[in-house]
C-alpha cells in the first residue's frame, strides 16, 4: 500500500515561466523578483542571484500568464524605461547572459529587432507601436460579450443591440469605453417621456453584473466643488475649459477605499462630464505621425502636460505642427489646435511678408498620397500641377476606391476628387454649338453664314433658321457710308 503513496519530496513540479528585463537606459539584462511598493521594479543580475532569491513564477498557461502580466505591468511606476521577456524559469539565467552578450554587441538595426521577442500587457494602449494618433480600438481584446449586457433595461431606453450596430456603438461598448458619439434615449416615467442625449458605456458590479452608465450631458463642469478630493487652482480651471485637459498628475481618492491615486484628469468635451484616469496606466507612444519622442517627451506626457511637436506628417503626406496631450477621457494622446495660435502664426507671416516655415516645407509635392506611392510618370505630372489618376486607395474600412489628385501650389495642399475636374471645366466651357451664339449676340462679331440675319440668333444656330432669315441671308447687306 505505501508503494502506492506518491512520494512528495520527489514529485516533480511542473515547469513554470519567469522574466528578464532589460534597462532600456544602461542596457543590462536582470531577473525580475517582483515591485515594491512605490512601484519600482525590484530585480537581481543574473551573475549575483543566489540560490534562496525568489523570482517571479508564473504559471505558462496563455490566459493565466497574460492576466497576470497586464497587472504586473499597470503596478510599474515607470513601465516605459523596461523591455520584458518571458523565459522558461529553469533556463533564465543561461538565457540572460546570452542576451547580455548580445544586446552588448547588437547594432541599433539589431536591438530593434529585438522588440518582435518582447511581451507586452494584455490590455496594452492602442496607440503603442503604432504611428497613428487616432484611438484605434481594432486591436484590444473585447472585455464584454453582447449577451451579458442587460438588453431588457437597454429596450426602457429605447436601445436594441441592432440599433446600436447601425449607430457604430456596440464595438467601443464591448471595448469597455465609451460610445465615441452621443446617443439619443427615451426614458418612459409613466406620466412623463423624457428624450435626451447620452454617452453609454458598460461597467462591472462588484457583484460581477454588467450594468449600463449614462453618461448625460452638463451645462458646464462644477468646478468649485472638490473632485474626489482635488481642489481646482485657476490654472486647472482654466486647462479645463480651453483644451480639456488639466495638464498634471495630482493625488485623488478613491471615495470606497480611501486608497490615494495619482490620476490625470480631462473634460468629457461631448457631455463636460470631468473624467480621472490612473497614472500608472498611461501608454505614451514611441512614434506621433513620424516623429519619434525621447524620453523628455515621453515624460512630459506621462505628466499630464502638454507637448508640442513640429514637423509632423499627416495621413495625406503634408507636414503640420500640433500640440499632443494625453486625455483621461480618451485613454490616449490627443491633437490640441490653438486657434489663437493660428491667427498669431498667420498675422505674423502677413507682416513679415514671408512665407510660413510649414510652406517651405510643403512647397515640394509629396511622393505618397494616402499610402500609395505614386510612379515616376505621374509624380512629374503631379509635381507640375497637372491632374493625376491613382487607383489602389484603401479607406478606413478596407475598401479600395480611386480618384484624380492635383497639387494646389497656392495652398501647397493635395486637392481630391472622385471625378475629373478636368473633365468638369470642360463641360463648363461653351460647346463648339454655342460659340457662333456667344461671338455674334454678346461679342458684336460676325459669322458669314448668318452676317445679314437681323434677328439675335438662338442656342446653336450656325445658319438661318427659317425662309425669312434665309431670303435676309441672300440680300447683299446696305452699305453704311455717308453719301458724298
Amino acid at each position: 500500500m505505501e508503494d502506492n503513496q506518491p512520494n512528495i519530496n520527489n514529485e516533480i513540479k511542473p515547469a513554470s515561466d519567469t522574466l528578464l528585463v532589460l534597462n532600456i537606459h544602461n542596457n543590462r539584462i536582470e531577473m525580475v523578483k517582483g515591485i515594491d511598493k512605490e512601484g519600482n521594479l525590484q530585480k537581481v543580475p543574473p551573475e549575483e542571484r543566489k540560490k534562496n532569491d525568489q523570482l517571479i513564477r508564473v504559471d505558462k498557461h496563455g490566459d493565466v500568464f497574460s492576466n497576470f502580466f497586464s497587472n504586473f505591468y499597470r503596478q510599474l511606476k515607470n513601465p516605459t524605461h523596461f523591455n520584458f521577456f518571458k523565459v522558461s524559469e529553469y533556463d533564465a539565467v543561461d538565457t540572460a547572459k546570452d542576451l547580455q552578450n548580445y544586446v552588448d554587441q547588437a547594432s541599433p538595426e539589431e536591438k530593434e529587432k529585438l522588440k518582435e521577442y518582447e511581451i507586452l500587457p494584455k490590455d496594452n494602449n492602442p496607440l503603442k507601436n503604432q504611428k497613428t494618433m487616432e484611438n484605434n480600438t481594432e486591436n484590444q481584446e473585447y472585455r464584454f460579450q453582447p449577451e451579458q449586457i442587460d438588453w431588457k433595461t437597454m429596450e426602457k431606453f429605447g436601445l436594441t443591440q441592432e440599433k446600436l450596430e447601425k449607430m457604430n456603438a456596440m464595438d467601443p461598448l464591448l471595448r469597455g469605453y465609451k460610445t465615441n458619439t452621443l446617443i439619443p434615449i427615451t426614458i418612459n416615467l409613466g406620466a412623463a417621456v423624457s428624450k435626451m442625449d447620452v454617452r453609454l458605456s458598460l461597467q462591472e458590479g462588484d457583484t460581477g453584473d454588467i450594468g449600463i452608465k449614462l453618461h448625460s450631458i452638463r451645462r458646464e463642469p462644477n468646478l468649485n466643488l472638490k473632485f474626489l478630493g482635488h481642489e481646482f487652482s485657476e490654472e486647472d480651471k482654466k486647462n479645463l475649459m480651453e483644451s480639456g485637459n488639466m495638464g498634471r498628475v495630482v493625488d485623488l481618492v478613491n471615495p470606497k477605499t480611501d486608497e490615494i491615486i495619482p490620476s490625470i484628469i480631462s473634460r468629457d468635451r461631448l457631455t463636460n462630464e470631468l473624467v480621472a484616469y490612473r497614472a500608472e496606466y498611461m501608454k505614451i507612444p514611441d512614434e506621433i505621425k513620424g516623429i519619434k519622442l525621447d524620453e523628455h517627451q515621453k515624460q512630459t506626457l506621462l505628466e499630464g502636460k502638454p507637448l508640442y511637436l513640429e514637423g509632423m506628417t499627416s495621413t495625406k503626406g503634408t507636414s503640420f505642427d500640433a500640440t499632443v496631450q494625453f486625455n483621461a477621457d480618451k485613454r490616449y494622446v490627443e491633437f490640441i489646435f490653438d486657434n489663437n495660435q493660428k491667427q498669431q502664426q498667420s498675422q505674423s507671416q502677413k507682416e513679415s511678408n514671408q512665407p510660413s516655415q510649414n510652406q517651405n516645407k510643403n512647397s515640394e509635392p509629396p511622393r505618397v498620397f494616402r499610402d500609395k506611392e505614386l510612379d515616376d510618370k505621374q509624380y512629374e505630372k503631379f509635381k507640375a500641377g497637372e491632374t493625376v489618376y491613382v487607383s489602389g486607395l484603401t479607406d478606413s474600412k478596407g475598401k479600395e476606391y480611386q480618384g484624380y489628385i492635383t497639387f494646389n501650389k497656392e495652398t501647397a495642399k493635395t486637392d481630391f476628387s472622385f471625378t475629373n475636374p478636368n473633365k468638369l471645366r470642360e463641360k463648363a466651357q461653351p460647346s463648339e454649338s454655342h460659340k457662333t451664339q456667344t461671338a455674334v449676340n454678346t461679342d458684336s462679331k460676325t459669322n458669314e453664314a448668318t452676317k445679314n440675319i437681323k434677328e439675335p440668333l438662338q442656342s446653336k444656330q450656325q445658319e438661318p433658321a427659317n425662309k425669312q432669315q434665309q431670303e435676309q441671308q441672300k440680300k447683299p447687306a446696305r452699305s453704311r457710308g455717308r453719301k458724298m
